[in-house]
């Protein structure tokens, strides 16, 4: 009987801590987690913030497409979403903790707070679109937002003016099951300017079909203030040592698949690889090709970013060996030249040299992000790097379509180069929808065999074995993951601890 009490306890406390699917954040977590929690509960949410943002650029927003995606990408990393679902406490504690440390990762640059807010904003928008109207004022009230629903006597009287001002000329009465809320004047300055909300004594009188613009409005304001104060107390957080690799590395990391050599060593051959690039390479890799085919030559930054992906499609070190040096002797230079000076960074890109780290390709965030191309460079992301114009005469190079073209450049514009490398992707490969988000050049390779091999993997190529060679240690690497891997699981962090970094 005891027992059945704690249990009825606890679930109570438990629904008091999260009573809601959304929040405001309002309060920062006190307890205490492990570092290995941490860092997952980190990375989930990264991965979450990126799915909001790739999928409301290829959706429209609010669209029964944009809903069932959005909603299978927060299942799927076991974050909350619905109000009415059982067992939802770990759920809502994962995504309340999750929020709080990415703002310790993105209040440390402009760019970085504006991006966060705005998918913090759209995964909200999402998330109140699917709240129960009966918890609408329950929610409300637990995020300080004082917005009263009328009653239906007062709703009856200004009936007229509120249909004038916020509903479509057709309707002739402000449905029943739509609640109006009086907020104050200020607080619906948007709805004012766009002439969408009835106006009286003070107050503006706002049907809960508009709501949400407020609540985002609020939100939006209070993140920003908190991301600034989080910034001030940052370099207290950052002289942590258990903490500081994964914050530094957070916001600019890649999360997804390595696509390293694994279980792909010979599975293309030599005479493949030119009609594999224009059947299935990624424009990045497409162009360091060509300027290879061209020139005879490649730049270290080209060398590296291209090598690494032929190694991941399945090129195995003799054939890279054979592969480069055919190239660079058709330049013109001296075999022996290669070999004292290119062969040996071959190998240590496979792991077989020096330190023998065995490389993985590159991602499209460290293409982005890292060693941008100069004069004569051919590495790098064509939709990051490439001036407008330039990148239009590629892409008619490519045959895509005028329509296509204005598609991509559209995105490109608004700096959303992946998603621009994915319509790309379904151009070229002429589906609706990929299916993905595109996060790495080899994920875009593999993908696009899949679709043209009519959903098989390719054939592995018949190779002469490898001389036998002792497997290399893998050097420990120095990003976030690994160093908190190394550290002991039950070591924990103190959230309480943390909490000076949110507020004043």
């Amino acid at each position: 009987m005891e027992f059945s009490k704690r249990r009825l306890k606890l679930a109570a406390d438990q629904r008091n801590a999260y009573p809601h699917s959304l929040q405001f954040y309002l309060q920062p977590p006190t307890e205490n987690i492990s570092l290995i929690e941490f860092e997952n509960f980190a990375f989930d949410r990264v991965k979450l913030l990126k799915a909001v943002e790739n999928i409301g650029v290829s959706h429209v927003k609010g669209h029964e497409s944009y809903q069932s995606k959005l909603e299978a990408e927060i299942r799927k990393l076991k974050f909350s979403y619905r109000e009415n679902l059982e067992d939802e406490y770990d759920a809502r504690r994962k995504d309340h903790i999750s929020h709080f440390i990415l703002r310790l990762a993105y209040c440390q640059s402009d760019d970085l707070r504006r991006w966060f807010i705005q998918q913090e904003m759209d995964l909200l928008r999402f998330r109140f679109s699917i709240l129960p109207r009966d918890k609408i004022q329950d929610f409300l009230k637990d995020s300080h937002l004082h917005f009263e629903a009328i009653s239906k006597e007062e709703k009856t009287f200004s009936e007229k003016d509120i249909l004038d001002s916020s509903f479509s000329s057709s309707e002739t009465s402000v449905p029943e099951s739509e609640s109006v809320y009086k907020i104050p004047f200020a607080d619906a300055l948007d709805l004012f300017r766009g002439r969408k909300v009835y106006l009286q004594d003070g107050f503006a009188y706002v049907p809960s079909k508009d709501i949400v613009a407020i609540i985002l409005n609020e939100f939006r304001t209070k993140l920003s203030k908190a991301l600034a104060l989080t910034a001030r107390s940052l370099p207290a957080v950052q002289s942590d040592e258990r903490l500081q690799p994964l914050l530094n590395h957070l916001s600019h990391s890649y999360t997804g698949q390595d696509y390293s050599t694994l279980g792909s060593a010979g599975k293309i051959s030599l005479d493949q690889i030119d009609s594999l690039c224009t059947k299935s390479f990624p424009p990045c890799m497409r162009q360091l090709h060509k300027a290879l085919r061209d020139t005879h030559h490649l730049r270290h930054g080209g060398r590296m970013q291209y090598g690494l992906f032929l190694k991941g499609i399945g090129l195995t070190l003799e054939q890279a060996l054979q592969f480069w040096k055919q190239e660079f002797i058709r330049g013109k230079m001296d075999p022996d030249k290669f070999d004292k000076g290119y062969s040996y960074n071959i190998r240590h890109s496979f792991g077989k040299e020096g330190k023998r780290t065995d490389y993985t390709p590159f991602s499209c965030l460290k293409i982005i992000l890292n060693n941008p191309p100069g004069q004569g460079d051919y590495h790098g992301c064509p939709f990051r790097h490439s001036d407008p114009e330039l990148l239009k005469q590629k892409l008619q190079s490519y045959k895509i379509s005028p329509g296509g073209i204005s598609q991509i450049l559209d995105l490109v514009k608004g700096t959303h180069y992946q998603v621009a490398c994915q319509k790309y992707f379904e151009i070229t490969h002429n589906v609706d929808d990929c299916g993905f988000s595109l996060n790495h050049p080899n994920q875009f390779f593999i993908e696009s065999q899949r679709i043209l091999n009519g959903g098989k993997d390719m054939k592995k190529e018949p190779i002469q074995p490898e001389t036998p060679q002792p497997k290399p240690s893998v050097q420990k690497t120095k990003d976030a993951s690994s160093a908190l891997a190394s550290l002991n699981s039950s070591q924990e962090v103190d959230m309480e601890g943390l909490e000076d970094y949110f507020s004043d």
